[in-house]
């Protein structure tokens, strides 16, 4: 064996592999990452979790809270500062207890970031009614989305369950699937219209206690029904290979 020629690199081949560049994700991908974040997932029993897709109890108390704290001392005290500071007092309380026990940060300031534009509203105009309106022009923006997204044949319910149950896209290639998530999707749509429908006017009328509860309770409780209709109104007749949990 000759000495003078040095053996080939074990690992040519991988740094080839190393040297390619790397492709973007796929929309299905993306999606799928997006649907992981949001906690879309499916229980023990293969239903899907609504609980973990807004954030488990704690998500829900942090969701309706601050809100909630918001509406009462306003409606008690007749005083927006005192109402708007308990408001983002309740919201801080939670980012800091999250950054205490070392959860994501983004988790931790996203509700707080939220209530405090929401009291930026409030305060800007000089009346609690403006507290609310941030979310108006949310509802709107998600019914316009969702609403493309039905348009183009890809309903956004369809692109979240079918990555939940495994699926992937294939369901675009079903007929019946494809009707079932969209009108899935028409739901939630739905929902978002109602939202404007109910709220809006209550707004204009200057019903503040009104359109408090009614923010309560067509927000996060609404939604999650909406996600278990949802998500039964597009049971598949047959069964589909195990996805994420």
């Amino acid at each position: 064996m000759s000495h003078g020629t040095p053996p080939p690199p074990e690992h040519s081949g991988e740094q080839e592999d190393n040297d390619r560049p790397e492709r973007p994700p796929s929309m299905e991908q993306a999606m799928g990452d997006y649907a992981a974040r949001a906690g879309l997932r499916r229980d023990k029993h293969g239903q899907l979790d609504v609980l973990h897709a807004v954030g488990g109890w704690r998500g829900l108390i942090e969701a309706v809270l601050p809100g909630l704290i918001f509406l009462v001392v306003f409606l008690l005290t007749q005083q927006l500062g005192i109402a708007l500071i308990a408001s983002l007092a309740t919201a801080a309380v939670f980012a800091v207890l999250r950054l205490a026990q070392r959860q994501s940060l983004m988790q931790s300031i996203t509700g707080l970031i939220g209530v405090a534009v929401c009291a930026l509203f409030a305060r800007a105009g000089g009346q609690a009614l403006d507290y609310y309106v941030p979310g108006f022009f949310i509802n709107i923006a998600w019914f316009i989305g969702l609403s493309i997204s039905t348009a183009v044949g890809w309903p956004l319910l369809g692109v979240f369950y079918g990555y939940v149950r495994g699926e992937g896209m294939e369901w675009r290639k079903d007929r019946r699937r494809r009707t079932a998530y969209q009108r899935a999707t028409l739901l939630l749509i739905g929902m978002f219209a109602a939202r404007l429908l109910v709220q809006v006017p209550l707004y204009f009328a200057e019903n503040v206690a009104a359109l408090g509860v009614t923010r309560l309770v067509m927000g996060v409780p609404l939604y999650a029904l909406v996600l278990w209709l949802g998500w039964m109104m597009t049971r598949p007749v047959r069964p589909l290979r195990d996805g994420p949990r």
